[in-house]
């Protein structure tokens, strides 16, 4: 019978969990079996069980994971001193770099998310509810001082993230576009979206009044 066999920085675990997260993307948590993704690795179904309990665990750990690292970087983000357009511009690069680099784990985040068993699911709703309120706090704090433009930070953090969920179509694409020229472009849109430009004109025509007078 063959055997898992471990990659080099990851455990036999995370092979089991890679090889799911590639069907959960490709048929469907639902519609994937745990012989699916044994027969995935090249192995027979018990032998999975050495290392997992179930198809939810795998769907547990994949979510959660997802989870962690996009809370773990907001957190870093809120502590810097960086302008509230810094701030959002490292999250909005954030998302997109794992758009591109963890995107069938953050797809199964994204979509099948609904299939976690209690009390996993209330939790991963709260923690989604929470993050996304963080976001939209961050953007009132910009809205307060003038930074960013007078919109409601609910809808800006919708169109924000919705924007760079759209990725999705560039990875099923061609991929016409390189990922940094994507990454650029998206940026450039959405802190132009967000940047108050109002003050900037003000305090650009201040500049030049000063400038006049001397």
């Amino acid at each position: 019978m063959a055997k898992i066999i471990a990659t080099k920085n990851g455990s036999k675990k995370d092979v089991i969990i890679h090889s799911a997260a590639s069907l959960f993307k490709e048929k469907g948590y639902v519609a994937t079996s745990m012989r699916d993704i044994a027969e995935n690795i090249g192995v027979e179904a018990p032998s999975l069980y050495n290392y997992i309990e179930s198809k939810k665990e795998i769907l547990n750990e994949i979510c959660f994971k997802v989870g962690r690292l996009f809370t773990a970087h907001l957190a870093e983000v809120e502590a810097s001193v960086h302008s509230i357009l810094d701030k959002m511009e490292s999250i909005i690069r954030f998302h997109i770099s794992m758009m591109i680099e963890e995107y069938e784990n953050v797809y199964i985040s994204d979509h099948e998310w609904r299939h976690l068993p209690e009390p996993f699911l209330t939790d991963f709703k709260s923690r989604r509810s929470n993050y996304r309120s963080r976001l939209a706090t961050l953007l009132q704090k910009g809205i307060d001082n003038n930074e960013v433009n007078r919109i409601n930070p609910d809808v800006a953090v919708l169109t924000i993230l919705s924007a760079i969920g759209g990725i999705e179509s560039w990875q099923q694409s061609s991929k016409k576009i390189d990922s940094k020229s994507l990454e650029e472009n998206m940026v450039k849109m959405l802190i132009d979206g967000l940047r108050n430009n109002s003050v900037i004109n003000i305090n650009s025509a201040n500049n030049n009044k000063k400038a006049r007078v001397h």
